[in-house]
């Protein structure tokens, strides 16, 4: 079931189109990756699909009804978190609990069950044992870690993920990559990745978006729904 779609999108900065003609559906329930090379407007694709931005023509709808009884909750990791600096005073819990506060009342109060959340959620990024460091004392690879987890402590529907492996080693990126092949294998989320490691990451994925520049135009996208075959693009492109 389509649960976002982008219909013959066009967005730039200043007088200049970078993305140009979008079309694309993102389904319920599936890993994709969004792929390209450095330039390729992959952030600005993220953001309109969470309506940070605004495109200039062409359509950006999230059909929350494929969600059924579920209300929409996004996750949001955006690129460059490990920048926090060696001053920053949270430390990993605080920050990680702070993932909750939009599912909680007026006064903040924690129950024993997102306790429990938040104890998990770091635990499944390795960061349990951190819960008492400052944020800013960490490794970049640890500070991606723990915004990983403050987004699944707010037990979102949907994630979307702006390189989320920047900084970690080897262990880490496969372990985040099996993570999140749980999450939606069995839980059902839906989780959109911007990636340049396709070699290691194509094999949990759904389905690949790749941004390519077409002659004397804008980005555009492929589909491809084999790690290995690219078949063309999965709507026509104007």
């Amino acid at each position: 079931m389509i649960l976002s779609s982008m219909r013959n999108v066009v967005f730039g900065y200043g007088d200049t189109p970078v993305l140009s003609g979008i079309s694309l559906d993102i389904y319920k329930g599936e890993f994709v990756g969004i792929t390209g090379p450095n330039g390729a407007a992959k952030t600005t694709m993220l953001k309109l699909l969470l309506g940070l931005l605004k495109p200039w023509s062409g359509t950006v709808r999230i059909y929350a009804e494929a969600l059924e009884s579920q209300s929409l909750n996004i996750g949001y990791v955006p690129q460059n978190v490990a920048s926090f600096n060696s001053g920053f005073p949270s430390r990993v819990l605080e920050l990680v609990r702070s993932g909750c506060y939009s599912r909680l009342g007026l006064f903040k109060r924690f129950t024993a069950e997102q306790h429990d959340i938040v104890e998990q959620s770091l635990k499944q990024v390795g960061m349990w044992e951190y819960r008492q460091s400052k944020v800013g004392e960490l490794s970049g690879g640890q500070k991606q870690r723990i915004c990983i987890a403050r987004a699944l402590a707010g037990q979102p529907n949907v994630l979307i993920l702006d390189e989320p492996t920047a900084g970690m080693d080897q262990q880490g990126r496969m372990g985040f990559y099996q993570l999140m092949r749980h999450y939606v294998s069995e839980h059902g989320m839906t989780v959109i990745m911007v990636t340049h490691g396709l070699e290691e990451s194509g094999q949990y994925l759904d389905r690949i978006i790749s941004l390519e520049q077409q002659e004397s135009e804008g980005w555009q996208c492929l589909s491809t729904n084999s790690c290995s075959v690219r078949f063309g693009p999965e709507l026509s492109l104007e």
